[in-house]
């Protein structure tokens, strides 16, 4: 029998990385700044984490991460000058970002990984269950994953993560899950996790994609967690202990993600993301379509 839990509010989005490759580009510029379209990567995560209703963000910087900030404050300057031009359209694009959510920021003084990165949040999140939002993932938001991952949490307890099938040959690219079904078709139970695993020993082919649903017991176990693969203190190594024992912090369930994804943080997806998105835009889609089938057919 499940039972109602506790509204999540807050959402931490860890924004520390280097972005290394995607230099040149990145060495003065955030990563999570390159623009996606019209819009730097990192609006769309907090575009979705506000649409779940998660409007209390927290950012976690580091060094060169001024930027970020900047662009969800507000710019009096530009705004006074639209005002002036009259650019009602513009203005309103400038003010969408700074009035999406409440944002804080604090800073990831070494990067030891994400689990590390998490654990940075322990004193805004306090004791209430919380979202972990990766910038490299951009859901489309026609596809609510965090609305649901939320509604399986209060249903269920505990922590849920975001799992999306892939080949076999991909696996080691990805952390894995060892599941059981449940009685919703999109939800199952999580036993066991492994972080990259080899394609002979993985125990699925359902990958950890970057969102999760966490609870607040994840901050005792990272605080005792031994740095794992790459040196780094792994979120996966924590969640691996909240599964094996229910005890702990309730149990871990999984969300099976089959809709629409786009990977930022490898060059090539990153590019057939902004095709992608370009596409599907009402303003631009129509043109540009028109010229990319010419460029292929004709060019290619």
């Amino acid at each position: 029998m499940t039972q109602a839990h506790p509204r999540i509010s807050k959402a931490v989005i860890p924004a520390a990385g280097l972005g290394t490759r995607f230099l040149p580009a990145t060495k003065a510029t955030p990563k999570e700044m390159l623009p996606v379209v019209d819009k730097p990567a990192i609006q769309y995560v907090v575009e979705e984490a506000a649409s779940a209703g998660l409007d209390d963000v927290l950012m976690i910087t580091g060094r060169n991460k001024r930027p970020l900030e900047d662009h969800f404050d507000r710019n009096y300057e530009l705004e006074s000058a639209l005002q002036k031009k009259g650019d009602a359209d513009r203005l309103a694009k400038v003010q969408e970002s700074s009035d999406l959510a409440t944002m804080h920021y604090v800073r990831q003084g070494d990067p030891k990984g994400l689990g590390h990165a998490v654990l940075c949040a322990a004193p805004h999140v306090g004791h209430e269950p919380f979202a972990v939002l990766l910038g490299d993932d951009l859901i489309d938001p026609r596809d609510p994953l965090l609305k649901r991952m939320v509604d399986v949490q209060e249903q269920y307890g505990g922590s849920v993560i975001a799992l999306m099938e892939v080949a076999p040959e991909q696996i080691h690219l990805y952390g894995c899950a060892a599941v059981d079904a449940t009685d919703d078709g999109d939800v199952v139970k999580v036993h066991d996790l492994v972080e990259k695993p080899a394609a002979a020993d993985a125990p699925s082919n359902y990958a950890i994609i970057g969102r999760y649903v966490l609870d607040p017991h994840v901050f005792d176990i990272l605080r005792k967690t031994e740095p794992g693969r790459g040196g780094e203190i792994q979120l996966t190594d924590a969640l691996q202990q909240l599964a094996a024992d229910e005890k702990i912090g309730g149990p871990v369930h999984g969300v099976i993600f089959k809709g629409r994804r786009y990977d930022t943080g490898d060059r090539g997806d990153y590019l057939r993301a902004i095709v992608r998105l370009a596409c599907e835009r009402e303003d631009l889609g129509p043109d540009f379509r028109t010229w990319l089938r010419s460029y292929v057919t004709e060019e290619m």
